[in-house]
């Protein structure tokens, strides 16, 4: 479906009554007492549809509803724990279009920590960062002739501006291959205006139907380079380049045992000759396409005559590559590494890697206690660790506690009057519940605790990844028949097998299964194998799984 868009019923929208959304109380942070989310009825199964989803009395009714219900269980109901951390750990709201989120300050640090890292790697392999419009003439989507089927069904079109029917409709940004290929061919005439090598950082809009907050919106933030080369070898190389530095973002930042590996044809980005992914396996055991390069060979350059004079003098068409990963990479973190407590950082991209708690009763105690947490809060900030100190007196440290567990903050210090007395703090890893992730009389001396603190971390780092990894291992059944395929899917797991069978039997297996081919693994066995679904020959493994 088409969306079209009407600008001047945006001033409405806006400035509507029915667009206000009543806001529930703050919820009590005591363990198994949190209200229902909201985000429950924004983000719902239902058509996605230019229209404000709630009212005041709706919200108010969504209040009474959720004032006493606790967390959702993640062994309960997956999908209704994960509105429940992002609604209670404050990364997101529902927007007054259904199917749109705000992204709230703590959801947007962690998209800004994702950016700090990948930012300094394209630049350090030779990108540069620039913008381009959000409005893409509709003739454009029409010259890739595979590109305009795969995205006409989430395409939203502007046809009036200006209280004006336009001239030729325009498309929100679904990507920008198209926009990118328009300015390429007025950038690039010769050899030497090659690699052309870009990124940026911008919102895409895709009118999905089925929409859930991080993983699937209306509106999303990304990061997509775009880069132009040529010779198809250099092409190549770029990106597997690229696949190889989210692939190293996952596992070394983010904690992520992604699989690397290649689309099948019937996966593959619309437009592209080969597309390359990072499967990562969520905490219900779903797949996520956590992030893809695609290698577009000519498609595109043909398509808008991208060409330049090589080095004997001949005109040639450039051969492109484009590659992203989106704020869906937020979701992933939750549902890899959340329990029943809320949200569970790797210490890497969180946003606060360590809360001071100063603990005390009588009015006496107050100065000593606050003046030594300011000191540790002090100590670590100077080392370069993201500290945070909350003396907010209207909370107990009990709620604190909780609170700062369900913002999966990796690291708790808590300084009361004893401590105080004998120079050493309490500290509490959020990766080890109870007793056993405790430990105390840790000196406040600031070396010592700074060295402690940093190897903590380093260690909650290195424990997330290889939990993230026990579990994926665990889930992912080598198969050798069809028979043995739908077992392992129908049990919610991953599906590893030889494959060399047609399209026609891929989709029947996303038909009879619903489960897709996620990708062929980079990393495949040495022996020729016999395909599961044919009895043919087959030279590679992929891996089938359910996916969001």
């Amino acid at each position: 479906m088409v969306a079209s868009l009407r600008l001047p019923s945006l001033t409405h929208l806006f400035n509507s009554p029915s667009a206000a959304i009543g806001r529930c109380s703050k919820a009590v942070f005591r363990r198994g007492h949190h209200p229902r989310p909201r985000l429950a009825a924004g983000f719902s199964a239902q058509s996605a549809a230019a229209v404000p989803p709630a009212t005041e009395e709706r919200a108010s009714k969504q209040k009474s509803r959720g004032e006493d219900r606790a967390v959702t269980p993640r062994s309960l109901d997956f999908n209704a724990w994960y509105l429940d951390v992002i609604e209670h750990a404050e990364l997101a709201d529902y927007g007054p279009v259904r199917g749109t989120m705000v992204i709230r300050p703590y959801g947007y640090a962690i998209w800004e920590a994702i950016q700090d890292y990948l930012n300094v790697k394209f630049k350090e392999t030779g990108h540069s960062n620039m913008y381009f419009p959000q409005f893409i003439p509709y003739s454009f989507i029409e010259k890739e002739a595979s590109h305009v089927e795969g995205f006409s069904p989430e395409l939203a079109v502007v046809t009036i501006g200006g209280g004006k029917e336009l001239e030729e409709k325009l498309v929100v940004r679904p990507t920008s291959e198209t926009i990118v290929n328009h300015m390429f061919t007025q950038w690039i005439h010769s050899h030497r205006d090659l690699p052309l090598m870009i990124n940026q950082w911008a919102n895409v809009t895709r009118w999905e139907m089925r929409t859930k907050p991080f993983i699937r919106t209306l509106e999303f933030l990304w990061q997509e380079g775009h880069t132009a080369h040529a010779t198809p070898e250099e092409a190549e190389k770029e990106a597997f380049q690229m696949i190889d530095v989210y692939t190293k973002f996952a596992y070394e930042q983010a904690a992520i045992p992604v699989i690397a590996g290649r689309k099948s044809k019937v996966e593959r980005f619309a437009g592209a000759d080969r597309t390359y992914t990072i499967e990562a396996m969520m905490g219900d055991r779903k797949a996520l396409q956590a992030g893809t390069s695609h290698n577009l060979g000519q498609n595109f350059s043909r398509a808008f005559g991208t060409q330049f004079t090589d080095e004997i003098g001949n005109r040639q068409h450039v051969w492109q590559t484009s590659w992203a990963i989106s704020t869906r990479f937020v979701g992933g973190i939750i549902m890899t590494h959340g329990d029943d407590a809320g949200l569970m950082l790797p210490p890497r991209l969180a946003p606060i890697q360590v809360i001071v708690i100063p603990i005390y009763k009588k009015a006496d105690e107050k100065s000593g206690v606050i003046s030594a947490a300011s000191s540790v809060k002090e100590a670590l900030q100077s080392a370069g660790v993201k500290v945070k100190l909350d003396d907010s007196e209207q909370r107990t440290p009990g709620w604190k506690f909780n609170f700062w567990e369900m913002k999966g903050v990796p690291l708790r210090i808590e300084i009361g009057p004893r401590d105080v007395s004998s120079g050493s703090v309490v500290v509490s890893r959020r990766d080890i519940p109870g007793k056993e992730g405790k430990a105390f009389g840790i000196s406040m001396e600031p070396a010592l605790l700074e060295a402690y603190v940093k190897d903590k971390l380093d260690e909650i780092q290195s424990s997330l990844l290889q939990r993230a990894k026990l579990f994926r291992d665990r889930n992912i059944v080598d198969v050798s028949s069809y028979d043995e395929l739908k077992e392992a899917i129908s049990q919610g797991k991953w599906a590893r097998g030889p494959w060399s069978a047609s399209d026609q039997d891929e989709l029947r297996v996303k038909e009879e299964t619903g489960a897709t081919i996620r990708c062929f693994p980079f990393d495949q066995p040495e022996d020729i194998k016999t395909c599961l679904m044919t009895g043919n020959p087959a030279s590679e493994v992929a891996i089938f799984a359910k996916s969001y």
